[in-house]
């Protein structure tokens, strides 16, 4: 029927840890759906402990205490019923014999047959009585049944007398009786008389009765636990957790407090994640393994919403607080699979004045301090791979200036047992230099010199150490002053952690072995002749791998209202690309996906929410060409987040300053200030509208927006193209603040066209066009440029970018996020 199994065959000296971890790891692989353990076992093994350590859900024997226990209970059901006594109830039921009201004797009490048997005939309304050995007159107990069930182990303890007239006899028993007249030299027979026939009018033949249906029930048992565990699959759970809103609304770390997340093993649950593909990190956190997309990889993405906003103020316009938001909507008060998908935020901006970002008010992922401040450690695992590659680099000058080429070798290349072996990364080099031989002893003492000499030149040293704290007296340092360096001092200086590249690498890999690539090809220096240096080169890449291998799987948290969020690596925007990592959407999208074959309709598609940090002309630009080029996927729809406040500010309102009131013409009703300001976000529209994907408008409303403004703000829109324009009150209502806008997300996505998202989706340029056709393609396009100039410095670094074959990728543009031009006061 098509089965696939695996069958382990143990040696009799196993001892028990060794058997749990071999059931542990069966337990825990999602593509395994029945464990069988061929019983007896050897004696120094616990049968119950084996048989009570597989999960109940897998448990097709049916021989656990919680599936036994089940059977007692006529409210509730097993995983599964024991497949002998279930092979005995499937005979009555194809044969149409009526159990309930009918005398049902079983004799045999054992925890595999007599006495589930027993309850399942109860179960079926049938007056049962269970006999055993110590029984009393089970002769005339039997006399009167009408059906007889023997399993007692007994060779014909039950005589054809003692057989009622056409009753039902079911014998599970199978007994081997000395019989020289067999070739064999016994014979089978059963618990009952064979004479027994003659009385009966249904009886089991020993053997081929009940052994062929224990088989049968097995494998059928095996069927049922993969339905239902495809069933179970097929939909996350939604389980809301309800807020209590309170008026005014407390401080966010009020809320946080007062709101009690559901406990992450819960959450895990909902989505149907196996054990082996979660690892808890306290109650309410929990890295989720790339396991998720093997096992998914045939099922369905769901819809795919990208969140960007316009050219913020200084304030921020709340684009996180919609994205939570949002997938607090989807998932509570529209009762949609849906998943958040943010950016892990640096501890230099959550210490600074901008704040964390968990969102805020009532749409705040939760527990806001966990998520602001280490979380899974994936920032700090960053900072410690980043620094282990600045302290590699002044460590390969120093000793490249101490030691001669012979060393070096000898150092880069040991010999065990008289025989030199070059690790892979010097094989690599030696590939990229262009010289053949990969045997060591063959190497010239040029090609050696040129091996292992990297002559790093101290003046183009790309790679600066990192910290995530805002620390400006570390912007700039010395380093090498120590007497034991004497010689290699040279200036360098710290950036924030999230700065760093090796986070751009984590946002953007698909996998354990692209990262390791990515990471290898990172280039950190220049060579005095020029040839760009890399990790490969440094001989760091396995080093970083290591480091960087837990921080690859995104982690599982969860909104207010009990939504899951991933929240995985977080590059900036203005500098990096801004947004969060791929395999955080990857599993997503598979999560609330359909299963495998099914079309996604608009009652069963699920939606994730991803966020691209600042306006759609930086972050919601990088999104488009730089992380959907890198992971093939098309999102359905984009929001974009705007506020009467900045619009007034676009439209020539006086400066709006942190920590500074706001000035009247942000508080009062100005419509012609606020009409002069959509220019800004007329122009977010188009953008998102050139390549291809609807927008709709998110109004973040505050108390101080006027019913006129809001209704301004969303006529504007919708005549600009936009396919809806909400006001939303996700701070003070959370999910039920943007019911609205969600619910024109779901007709978005599931509106009638003519042509697929893949189809109307289009990069903004062709990754192959040289370098500057492709700053002046988003500078004309994007930012609305005349024209474009060129530093002295730009044109080398062009041209340096070219020579180095690297001008074939996607240009990630570092540009201030407050306009659309250079200038951030314009």
């Amino acid at each position: 029927i098509g089965i696939e199994f695996e069958h382990l065959q143990l040696d009799d000296t196993i001892q028990q840890s060794e058997l749990d971890a071999q059931l542990d790891r069966i337990n825990n692989d999602p593509s395994v759906h029945g464990i069988i353990v061929q019983l007896p076992v050897p004696d120094h093994l616990s049968t119950k402990h084996i048989v009570h350590s597989i999960l109940p859900e897998k448990d097709v024997d049916g021989f656990h205490a919680e599936n036994i226990g089940h059977l007692s209970k006529r409210a509730t059901e097993p995983f599964f019923h024991s497949c002998t006594p279930l092979g005995c109830i499937e005979l009555l039921k194809r044969y149409k014999i009526d159990v309930a009201g009918k005398n049902a004797v079983v004799v045999g009490r054992s925890d595999i047959v007599g006495s589930p048997m027993a309850m399942m005939l109860t179960n079926l309304d049938a007056t049962v009585t269970l006999c055993h050995s110590k029984s009393a007159d089970i002769e005339q107990k039997v006399r009167d049944a009408d059906i007889v069930v023997v399993a007692i182990g007994v060779p014909e303890l039950v005589k054809a007398s003692w057989i009622k007239p056409g009753a039902v006899v079911i014998d599970v028993g199978m007994n081997a009786r000395d019989d020289p007249s067999k070739k064999a030299g016994y014979r089978w027979v059963g618990d009952v008389e064979a004479a027994a026939a003659e009385r009966a009018s249904f009886i089991t033949p020993v053997p081929g009765g009940v052994g062929p249906m224990t088989v049968a029930m097995l494998l059928s048992n095996v069927v049922v636990g993969a339905k239902r565990q495809f069933a179970a699959a097929s939909r996350i759970a939604i389980v809301p957790n309800p807020l209590k809103l309170r008026e005014p609304v407390p401080s966010d770390i009020a809320i946080a407090s007062e709101q009690k997340p559901k406990p992450i093993a819960q959450l895990a649950n909902e989505l149907n994640l196996a054990t082996a593909e979660f690892e808890p990190y306290g109650k309410h956190a929990a890295k989720v393994t790339l396991d998720v997309l093997r096992r998914l990889q045939g099922a369905g993405d769901g819809r795919y919403v990208v969140v960007t906003g316009i050219s913020p103020t200084p304030l921020g316009e709340g684009k996180s607080t919609v994205t939570v938001g949002l997938s607090q909507a989807l998932y509570a008060h529209l009762r949609k699979p849906a998943f958040a998908c943010i950016r892990q935020p640096s501890q230099g901006p959550t210490f600074g004045i901008k704040g964390g970002a968990a969102g805020g008010g009532y749409a705040q992922v939760t527990p806001m301090t966990t998520m602001n401040l280490h979380l899974t450690g994936d920032i700090h695992a960053i900072t410690a791979a980043n620094n282990l590659v600045a302290a590699a680099v002044d460590a390969r000058r120093f000793h490249e200036a101490t030691q001669t080429d012979a060393q070096l070798f000898s150092r880069l290349c040991p010999r065990k047992a008289g025989k030199c072996t070059l690790a892979k990364p010097l094989l690599r080099r030696l590939q990229r230099l262009g010289i053949a031989t990969t045997e060591p002893d063959a190497l010239s003492e040029a090609e050696i010199s040129r091996l292992v000499r990297l002559d790093i030149d101290p003046e183009r040293i790309m790679w600066r150490r990192v910290l995530d704290t805002n620390d400006r007296f570390l912007r700039e340092i010395t380093i090498g002053e120590a007497a034991t360096e004497r010689g290699m001092a040279r200036k360098t200086g710290f950036d924030i952690s999230v700065a760093s590249e090796i986070m751009a690498v984590l946002a953007l890999t698909t996998s354990l072995s692209d990262m390791r690539e990515r990471l290898g090809r990172m280039v950190v220096a220049f060579s005095r002749s020029g040839e760009p240096i890399t990790c490969d080169d440094i001989g760091v890449t396995g080093a970083l791998t290591v480091l960087m291998k837990d921080a690859l799987s995104p982690t599982l948290m969860q909104t207010l209202e009990g939504s899951p969020v991933f929240v995985h690596a977080g590059p900036f925007a203005n500098i990096a690309h801004g947004n969060s990592s791929i395999v955080a959407d990857r599993i997503a999208l598979k999560l609330v996906g359909t299963p495998p074959g099914e079309l996604a309709t608009p009652e069963s598609a699920g939606y994730v929410v991803t966020e691209a940090g600042f306006g759609a002309d930086i972050g919601f630009e990088k999104f488009v060409n730089i992380k959907c080029r890198a992971s093939g996927l098309v999102p359905d729809a984009a929001v974009i987040v705007a506020t009467v406040r900045a619009l007034k500010m676009h439209g020539g309102g006086p400066d709006v300053v942190p920590g500074r009131p706001l000035a009247d013409a942000y508080t009062k009703e100005n419509l012609e200030l606020l009409e002069r300001g959509f220019a800004n976000l007329r122009r977010h529209i188009e953008n998102v509208q050139k390549v291809g994907i609807p927008a709709i408008v998110a109004i973040n409303a505050f108390a101080t927006d006027s019913p006129a403004e809001l209704d301004l703000v969303r006529r504007l829109a919708r005549a600009a193209g936009a396919f809806d324009a909400i006001p939303t009150q996700l701070w003070a209502k959370g999910g039920a603040g943007a019911t609205e806008l969600a619910e024109a997300v779901v007709r978005c996505c599931n509106a009638p066209r003519s042509t697929s998202p893949q189809d109307r989706f289009r990069f903004l340029y062709d990754a192959d066009l040289p370098i500057k056709q492709k700053i002046e393609t988003i500078a004309k396009e994007f930012y609305r440029a005349g024209s474009v100039s060129y530093s002295d410095e730009a044109e080398k670094k062009i041209a340096q970018f070219t020579e180095n074959g690297w001008d074939k990728m996607p240009i990630c543009m570092a540009k201030t996020q407050y306009s659309f031009s250079a200038d951030p006061a314009l």
